[in-house]
């Protein structure tokens, strides 16, 4: 009843044609509320779909239409329930006021409503009380402004960016989003139904929580459609029969860690947020993401994967994280972009330098033997030695003495600019870069390693990443040539897959940090690179992690949801020098420094390990002895007596006798002896 007198109110402001002008005075001066409204961040790959979104300032999901099509059929079947005469009336439809109104009269209290959807949206605007008669005036006074200032699909739009649909949802693209899990460009009649009846009590039809009141208020709107002749027989049966959503779906979230980061760098000009990521496989590699740290079981394992096209540079692929959580792993760290130590990943760059130099040649050989550069004395990571082998095999098997040999040659310098060329972002730990950086003494991101090994899959020209597609890009700079980066290429595809992994020829790398703290695994095909890093956040060990078993096998599976088929690497370059090891001109047979001219031969063993003169704390277990120069085979010696007899290891654990003193000998296959006395406790 207290309706009554605002709807009388209509009815002689409609009969008052004597009034017209001053309707038209007060209708002109009619103050229109704002009819912008905060929407829903999204965040979208490259085709446009939604990878993410965020709630407004208020916690509402809030996802604007922006123009996007919406089912025809859900359009007709709201117009039809709602305000069939919505294209011919001018705001208000006096037909339904007369109506409600001589049915008041009738009953003796309010039998039906007389809201257009303008008056609706006139509501939602203001979000102003309406059952009071001031509250109604002030609601068709607003519709009549609209009418006048707006197309009816311009206010269509402002109702469908507004309606309640339950809960924190608001809008036709979140409700669809919530109830349905997708976009509104196509519904069901079911699902049509229950959109067009929701707006009208969304609480109290909340399917997740009313779910009978939600069915019967949906098939009153089937019930309508199918005697108006929106929806025929069949449909409407056929609707009827389908049941009504019983929970909330979660709204995307993925690329989090990307999306964030794309959102503080700013919107795009439509107002939302492009990347180069496709969808697809995002949701692909976060599953294989939680399946692999999960498969290592509970603890703070975490684990980040970049895809990127090297001939673009677009990220197709960006996962941070195992899951985007606050627990143990450190979810909410994003490590794409976390600076670690990159192991031996950076093999590929000096080798392709020391190419490009005249150093060196795949067939060249190189000494893998142990060797000190001043104070800095590499080992390799298994602690064995093989003495000459050739350039391709020595990146094979990732050996440590001859990559850092040629390094030297080179000089780190140029290697740590060739790193920042290639856009590697690499972190020094202070001061000049030295010979470590080779094996991992620096720090690189997930990220930057990916635009290296872009750079050598695309003919050693460095490639700009960018996540966004109007980033601007400039001319790439030459990081090695295109022989070069052929040759590491062509050398890293021959690496058999690791076990069980998909048998796939790509041309990958691993590489384990110091204190087993990083692994790592990259590789590239013809077209794409894939980069993984699993290790632990805060950065302590995981005893036991290498490279080749905890990586790599996650990259083979990552290259396997990228590409159903790996794209060959292309054919040698004209000026790639495809000879045997024989066939080499003589400077490039064998590896020399540029100073071995001039040096002295290597002269007799030394005892590396311990020196003349130490105490070893060794505490009742054996003894570690080292052996620097000298040619193989060893004797080695405990106070005269022979302990180790023609041995070609040099390092090796000795049982001996103690506490007390001892001297140590040993003696090369040259008859050369070195001595040291040493005390163990």
């Amino acid at each position: 009843m207290r309706l009554l007198p605002g709807l009388l109110l209509v009815a002689a402001l409609w009969a008052a044609a004597a009034g017209r002008d001053a309707l038209d005075d007060w209708v002109a001066t009619t103050e229109v509320p704002p009819l912008d409204v905060a929407v829903s961040d999204e965040v979208l790959d490259r085709e446009g779909r939604l990878l993410r979104a965020y709630t407004v300032a208020d916690g509402r999901w809030r996802l604007g239409l922006n123009g996007a099509p919406v089912d025809p059929l859900f359009l007709d079947m709201l117009v039809a329930y709602e305000d069939k005469r919505f294209y011919r009336h001018k705001g208000i439809d006096g037909f339904a006021v007369t109506r409600a109104l001589g049915q008041a009269v009738m009953n003796g209290g309010i039998v039906s409503g007389a809201s257009t959807l303008t008056m609706q949206t006139a509501r939602l605007l203001e979000d102003g009380p309406t059952g009071t008669v001031a509250g109604k005036v002030r609601q068709i006074r607003l519709a009549l402004a609209l009418e006048r200032r707006l197309s009816k699909d311009e206010i269509l739009a402002l109702y469908l960016d507004r309606a309640p649909y339950g809960g924190n949802t608001e809008g036709i693209r979140a409700a669809t989003r919530a109830w349905f899990g997708k976009e509104p460009r196509r519904l069901t009649p079911a699902e049509a139904a229950l959109l067009v009846a929701l707006p009208q009590s969304p609480e109290t039809r909340r399917p997740d929580r009313h779910p009978e009141a939600a069915l019967a208020a949906r098939d009153r709107v089937i019930d309508r459609m199918e005697q108006a002749g929106v929806l025929t027989t069949g449909l409407a049966d056929t609707a009827r029969r389908d049941p009504v959503p019983r929970a909330r779906r979660a709204m995307p979230a993925l690329a989090p860690h990307m999306a964030d980061r794309v959102r503080r760098e700013g919107r795009g000009p439509d107002g939302r947020f492009a990347t180069t990521l496709d969808g697809g496989l995002q949701a692909r590699l976060e599953t294989l993401a939680a399946r692999a740290v999960a498969d290592h079981g509970a603890g703070r394992l975490s684990i980040a994967m970049v895809v990127a096209d090297h001939a673009s540079g677009d990220i197709l692929a960006s996962v941070g994280s195992a899951g985007y959580a606050p627990t143990d792993r450190q979810g909410f760290v994003d490590m794409t972009t976390a600076h670690r130590s990159p192991g031996s990943t950076l093999k590929p760059l000096v080798y392709a330098m020391a190419f490009d130099d005249g150093l060196a040649h795949p067939e060249t050989l190189i000494d893998d033997t142990p060797i000190a550069f001043g104070t800095y004395a590499p080992e390799n990571f298994d602690g064995a030695y093989r003495g000459p082998v050739t350039v391709a095999e020595a990146l094979r098997l990732s050996l440590n003495v001859p990559v850092v040999a040629l390094a030297s040659e080179i000089g780190p310098a140029r290697i740590f600019a060739a790193l920042e060329a290639a856009g590697t972002d690499p972190k020094l730990p202070g001061g000049v870069p030295g010979l470590a950086i080779t094996l991992g003494g620096l720090g690189v991101t997930p990220e930057g390693l990916t635009a290296l090994y872009a750079g050598l899959a695309s003919g050693g020209r460095a490639v700009q990443l960018a996540h966004r597609p109007e980033a601007a890009r400039g001319a790439p700079d030459r990081l090695v040539s295109p022989e070069a980066a052929w040759q590491v290429g062509h050398i890293l595809s021959s690496m058999p897959p690791p076990p069980n992994a998909p048998r796939a020829r790509l041309a990958y790398k691993t590489g384990t940090s110091y204190g087993h703290r990083d692994t790592w695994a990259v590789g590239y095909d013809g077209r794409y690179v894939v980069t993984v890093w699993m290790g632990r956040p805060d950065g302590t060990p995981v005893p036991g992690a290498f490279g080749a078993d905890m990586a790599a096998p996650i990259l083979f599976e990552a290259f396997s949801r990228v590409t159903p088929e790996i794209e060959l690497l292309g054919p040698p370059p004209p000026g790639t020098l495809m000879l045997s090891h024989g066939a080499l001109p003589l400077p490039l047979r064998e590896f020399k420094p540029r100073g071995a001219v001039f040096a002295a031969p290597k002269g007799q063993p030394e005892l590396a390990f311990p020196p003349d003169g130490a105490t070893v704390e060794t505490g009742g277990m054996p003894l570690a002895v080292k052996i620097r120069d000298g040619r193989p085979p060893f004797t080695v010696l405990a106070n005269g007596a022979p302990v180790q007899v023609a041995s070609h290891a040099r390092e090796t654990m000795l049982d001996l006798p103690g506490p007390g003193h001892v001297t140590l000998s040993v003696i090369d296959a040259d008859g050369r002896a070195a001595r040291a006395r040493v005390e163990l406790r």
